[in-house]
């Protein structure tokens, strides 16, 4: 808890942003424009963002539709947008087994998953760019600052949100550096922290705003960039797959390979959160995935640049929670709008930003702060991106419900046939965490050793994302009660948490003593999958000290 006795600076705006990546940086430009546009200069947009820089943290794959961007900015191909490598072919392929596959005939893939039209992207540079274009719009722009509280008025509603300290030892002391967290405070605060943004998941529980939705689901998105022989380089083309190794596991999910600019690629698997063998290893299976010839013929010979994870929004509309309260909203991924048939989040994301901003302002306008804002949930209905979700809703259901082959076959009627208006709405009502069959009935997998080249171990890993969290602080991995990784975890599931984490976070280091849980928490890359994985619900990530975690380049 924070000191009370402390004494803070407060700094007083008319809305106070949460995150910058494109949802947040979105809003923050849209409501700039609308300021500008009613000649009102003095109206103040702040964005807090936990990274020591904007994009630091944006990790996707990314193949970006261009739709909301146009609408956002128009001329963005002027403004230097890098927006560089349209697609020009899609590439589909079943691997059915650890050195076969099949490539699916361009006739069968789901219509949502062409891309003609769209681009092959750094998300993390979009983004930088992005903060840009805020910064020229006067947004004042704060990197390097974690949204550590939420403020409250005396009535409930949001006021406005505490940045951590900084310069705290993990014993809680306060080290000669020391600095006081700011109080953000504003008429109305949006919160875009990305997928299980630590105070959207405490918004949502204090307001009920998923008491009519199904659970969230989730996916885990691990990815390296590399540099590839420029013979093997085919700028523009996307590789999309399922299959093997995941058939394996009898787990879902899929992996991407996108031929950038610069002979570089990007490389990486989505594996479903909602997974039941205890002993599955998200990273070791993207790591022997390389060693099938659809990929390995890309990747061999070439060098690994970066490496990073981060899970992901997958329940798409059904799992929506409600995206108003009083003094705020919820944008982007911190309320889920990524569209699961397309696998792109971009465009949602920042269509959201958008639909808040004009909510915000027009409040704002009338003279109103600090009530729901309920305009931007019928902004949202009436919306190209409502039915944008609403065609995608039964494609993570359907998966997991009835899946692989079954689950493909009703999103290929549904999307190709039936124009994405299925008269049905399939609902998934399981939560990822419950979804883990206990160790002693699962099957082990054999993960081979890394060679160094192709495939690699986490820690190694971990070093090319540039991780770093400042030395002696608290860790920001929060367990609920200490002694359930030992005394339930590991006698039941084999404590997944050594596994499922995709950075080396957690480890059960055993001797003569008996079993001890331990927390490497330095090496975290922020992606939250603990949080969302644990099956006894029993760790909470919080941001750590402002500036921490990866520091991602051309991501």
């Amino acid at each position: 808890m924070q000191d009370e006795q402390i004494e803070r600076e407060s700094m007083e705006f008319d809305v106070v942003i949460v995150g910058g990546g494109p949802s947040g940086l979105a809003t923050a430009i849209r409501l700039r424009q609308l300021a500008l546009e009613a000649g009102n200069e003095e109206f103040m947009v702040c964005v807090v963002e936990k990274g020591s820089e904007f994009g630091a943290h944006t990790l996707s794959g990314a193949v970006i539709e261009p739709r909301a961007l146009n609408e956002l900015i128009p001329d963005w191909k002027e403004k230097g947008a890098p927006l560089n490598v349209p697609v020009t072919e899609d590439r589909v392929f079943y691997l059915n087994s650890q050195t076969r596959s099949i490539r699916t005939p361009n006739g069968l893939i789901p219509a949502p998953m062409h891309n003609e039209g769209n681009y092959i992207v750094s998300l993390g540079n979009v983004v930088r760019w992005m903060a840009e274009q805020a910064e020229e719009l006067e947004v004042m722009m704060f990197p390097g600052f974690a949204a550590a509280e939420i403020l409250y008025n005396d009535d409930g509603s949001v006021r406005g949100v505490l940045t951590g300290d900084m310069g705290v030892a993990a014993d809680g002391s306060h080290k000669p550096g020391y600095e006081p967290g700011y109080e953000l405070l504003a008429k109305y605060t949006v919160f875009a922290e990305g997928c299980r943004g630590h105070l959207g998941k405490r918004l949502i529980s204090r307001f009920d705003l998923d008491k009519d939705s199904d659970p969230q689901h989730y996916g885990i998105g691990i990815k390296e960039l590399w540099e590839v022989d420029p013979s093997k380089h085919e700028p523009g083309v996307v590789m999309h797959g399922l299959g093997w190794p995941l058939t394996e596991t009898g787990s879902s999910g899929g992996w991407w390979l996108y031929h950038d600019e610069n002979n570089q690629v990007s490389f990486g698997l989505v594996i479903d959160l909602s997974y039941s063998n205890p002993y599955l290893s998200p990273f070791d299976e993207m790591q022997r995935l390389k060693t099938h010839p659809v990929i390995k013929e890309v990747l061999e010979g070439g060098k690994r640049l970066s490496y990073g994870a981060r899970a992901m929004t997958k329940g798409g509309l059904n799992s929506l929670p409600k995206l108003t309260f009083p003094g705020g909203v919820l944008v982007g991924d911190d309320a889920g709008f990524l569209n699961p048939v397309k696998i792109k989040g971009t465009h949602t994301s920042m269509k959201s930003g958008m639909l808040a901003a004009e909510a915000i302002f027009e409040a704002l306008q009338a003279g109103r702060q600090h009530d729901e804002v309920t305009s931007y949930t019928d902004k949202f209905e009436q919306s190209w991106l409502y039915e944008d979700n609403k065609s995608a809703r039964n494609f993570a259901p359907a998966m997991h419900r009835l899946g692989l082959f079954m689950g493909g076959a009703f999103t290929f009627i549904e999307h190709n046939i039936l124009g994405g208006k299925m008269p049905l709405t399939i609902h998934d009502t399981t939560p990822d965490y419950k979804a883990l069959d206990k160790a002693s009935t699962s099957y082990k997998p054999d993960y081979p050793k890394p060679d160094g080249k192709l495939t690699f171990d986490k820690l190694s890993s971990v070093f090319i994302s540039n991780t770093n969290h400042a030395e002696d602080q608290p860790s920001h991995l929060k367990l609920t009660d200490p002694t359930v990784p030992i005394e339930v975890n590991l006698p039941v599931y084999a404590e997944p948490a050594q596994r499922y984490c995709p950075a080396g976070v957690y480890e059960v280091v055993k001797n003569a003593e008996g079993a001890k849980f331990v927390i490497n928490a330095q090496n975290c890359v922020h992606c939250k999958t603990c949080d969302i994985k644990d099956p006894s619900q029993n760790i909470t990530w919080i941001t750590p000290e402002g500036g921490g975690g990866p520091n991602y380049p051309n991501m």
